[in-house]
């Protein structure tokens, strides 16, 4: 599906979200899981009423062949915040043991501040994400030369990394 297409509701923790299709992010994943998964989503989650909104500007109004118009329209009209979230909401349903089981992973991530300078959540873990593997990297862990591709690095190791806390529920154990 496109961007802005395959929109849902749901409800977390007593808040109504909306999630709709975005662009990257899956990476090779649709490449790894060929001809052993059935589906694979990889939405944005927003407030309700977003989704509607950005297709207002980018299709209606067809900004979307006008980015840097774009761009200057919402860097002038939406103000920066340090205090959004992000949620790590991952769901997988197959079998297991011959059994039909749903697992479920789901994670808030907020901004906080490190070293005396605040971070957004979404600062904090596009950058978390990308220490990890370089720290990775750096011990050893990764290999030094080729393309890896993001699921290559077990959960766990990701998880049990320094900067992989930001991921973790409990900033703490790197059980999910």
């Amino acid at each position: 599906m496109l961007p802005l297409q395959g929109i849902e509701q749901f409800l977390l923790d007593g808040v109504t979200y909306e999630a709709f299709n975005t662009s990257g992010g899956l990476g090779t994943l649709c490449e790894t899981l060929e001809g052993r998964v059935k589906e694979l989503d990889y939405k944005t989650v927003r407030y309700p009423g977003h989704c509607d909104r950005m297709r207002l500007l980018i299709d209606d109004l067809r900004l979307g062949e006008r980015r840097e118009l774009l761009k200057d329209v919402l860097e002038y009209a939406i103000p920066v915040t340090l205090q959004d979230v992000v949620l790590v909401f991952a769901t997988v349903t197959g079998r297991q043991a011959g059994r039909l089981t749903q697992k479920s992973y789901v994670n808030k991530v907020y901004g906080q501040e490190i070293n005396g300078r605040p971070w957004s959540a979404i600062q904090l873990t596009t950058a978390s994400a990308l220490c990890v593997m370089v720290d990775l990297l750096r011990e050893g862990v990764l290999p030094a030369s080729g393309f890896l591709r993001q699921e290559d690095v077990p959960l766990q190791q990701f998880l049990a990394n320094r900067f992989g806390r930001y991921y973790r529920n409990d900033h703490g154990s790197a059980t999910p």
